[in-house]
């Protein structure tokens, strides 16, 4: 009796322990969740950072990240222009099969639905605070916008427990913040009114009052002025509430701070959608002439500048360690988009795109072909990987990342590739630009043939158009100077083979390319 009193005792003591053991565990692997953080830049080619060549603009912190995480040569957006780019890298689908998802004004309706998977969305299911500080330009409300009472849908309701946002862009109305579908700072007496077809009577405009402008526009901008910049779309009221230009960079990375701050003591997620070097570029007085390329190089200095100051704050923190941190840009380069600033009169040497041709708006290799780094201190190891990475491909990511069994379609799980720990990466990707597609397969891309102007004149931009097929093969040809549809029959059609699977039965009707 006593030896079996004891064998049940000590059968009971290991029981406990393999319980115990596996109850901790647990809750180590809960508390070792990594934060992880999206820095995406806004218009920032390929060949605007140091690490990928330019010498003319200074990004040391920028750098920093690449030398010490994954730098991607062959990582892209799915877009070349900013709404399509941010609709998949949330929800991980391509934005052509969302015929919502085109560049927005500032009053549309979000174009994500609510029901929709998000990484913000998965996230919370797996225990993280979910926050975005910066620019949002997915739609707010369902209709028409009331923005004296809460705005909403938008943010919260597709998977950020906090949102801070521009509702558009800089460029366009309405011009001030919000916090959690609340307008910060309005006077209730000064209520807001917005009107992207007709302006308000007495309100004075870029077109008719040029000499209230402390910036001149180019085209486009002609509409209301606010601090002395003309906008895309009419505004009146809300004075108190409307945002300074110059001191946007500031106040959004106080924000990311305040929001990494609030939420150390768990695990979170944060979006941190800068607006450099997107128009109007306003650099803060600090780092006027630092570049000396005009204010689309200072503001490009000024971006590094808020990242390193970023990065700062996690170190401070302590979570430094613990946090997955992924930069990349929303679409390639600009110079004149709609103001006069120097940043063509000022380029000097300087290439925004690198070696690629094109840029925003454009099927070229420079309109989607991004800056991309991922950094973990301590567990990614430096490294410069060639593997075809797309921002589409962070949702079913960061869900193996994190334990969640979500994954999307169109989203491939590429986490060891991110991490650095294969070269392994996609086989094809369809790029979108202002609805008309591409495909790219391996080292080779085709361009299908689309009617309309070759060149965008008012920004100096090739685009793709052609009346014939372009093939390239990019190992040979990455400036895309040699079209080999005609000498290589084959290789065209196994490309349009694949652009067709792809692109299935989803109807897509091109669109006049449009400046705004």
């Amino acid at each position: 009796m006593d030896t079996f009193i004891k064998k049940t005792f000590f059968l009971l003591l290991i029981s406990s322990i393999f319980i115990h053991c596996k109850t901790d565990k647990k809750i180590i692997d809960n508390n070792q969740k990594p934060n992880i953080v999206i820095i995406y830049a806004d218009d920032l080619g390929y060949g605007d950072i140091g690490i990928n060549g330019t010498s003319e603009i200074k990004t040391p912190n920028i750098d920093a990240l690449a030398n010490g995480g994954v730098r991607f040569t062959n990582g892209y957006a799915t877009s070349a222009t900013c709404t399509p780019s941010r609709y998949a890298l949330l929800t991980g689908v391509y934005p052509w099969k969302n015929k919502k998802a085109k560049i927005l004004p500032g009053t549309a309706p979000l174009i994500i639905k609510t029901d929709q998977m998000t990484i913000p969305k998965m996230l919370k299911k797996e225990g993280y605070h979910t926050g975005i500080v910066g620019k949002w330009h997915l739609g707010l409300g369902s209709g028409h916008v009331n923005w004296n009472e809460k705005v909403t849908p938008g943010p919260n309701e597709v998977g950020f427990d906090y949102s801070y946002i521009m509702a558009a862009t800089q460029d366009r109305v309405p011009t001030v913040y919000i916090e959690n579908g609340d307008v910060v700072g309005l006077d209730p007496n000064d209520p807001i009114e917005i009107n992207y077809a007709k302006n308000f009577e007495g309100q004075p405009t870029g077109k008719d009052n040029p000499e209230l402008l402390t910036m001149k526009w180019h085209h486009g901008h002609n509409s209301s002025i606010i601090n002395g910049i003309p906008r895309i779309g009419y505004m009146k009221g809300g004075d108190a509430a409307k945002w300074s230009d110059v001191d946007m960079a500031d106040h959004f990375l106080k924000g990311a701070q305040d929001y990494v701050k609030k939420n150390k003591n768990e695990p979170f997620f944060l979006y941190y959608p800068i607006q450099q070097p997107h128009v109007p570029r306003t650099p803060h007085p600090r780092f006027v002439g630092t570049s000396g390329l005009g204010p689309r190089g200072d503001v490009i200095v000024e971006a590094d500048w808020i990242i390193g100051e970023f990065i700062n704050t996690l170190k401070e923190e302590g979570l430094l360690e613990n946090t997955l941190i992924v930069f990349s840009s929303d679409n390639g380069p600009v110079l004149n988009d709609g103001y006069f600033d120097d940043a063509v009169e000022k380029l000097g040497k300087h290439k925004p795109s690198g070696s690629f041709r094109g840029g925003k708006y454009s099927l070229f290799e420079a309109g989607t072909h991004m800056p991309f780094i991922t950094y973990w201190n301590g567990k990614i190891k430096p490294s410069v990987s060639e593997a075809l990475v797309c921002q589409i491909d962070l949702l079913s990511s960061i869900a193996k990342l994190v334990g969640s069994d979500v994954r999307v379609d169109d989203s491939q799980e590429l986490l060891d590739v991110f991490l650095g720990e294969s070269k392994k990466g996609r086989e094809d990707l369809m790029i979108e630009a202002t609805s008309r597609l591409a495909y790219r397969k391996g080292d080779w891309v085709m361009i299908p043939p689309y009617e309309g102007p070759k060149v965008l004149d008012q920004v100096e931009i090739e685009v793709g158009n052609s009346s014939e097929y372009l093939l390239y093969n990019l190992t040979n040809d990455i400036g895309q100077q040699n079209n080999l549809a005609s000498v290589n029959p084959k290789k065209l059609e196994e490309m349009k083979a694949g652009f067709k699977m792809v692109k299935g039965d989803v109807e897509t009707k091109t669109e006049q390319i449009e400046l705004k």
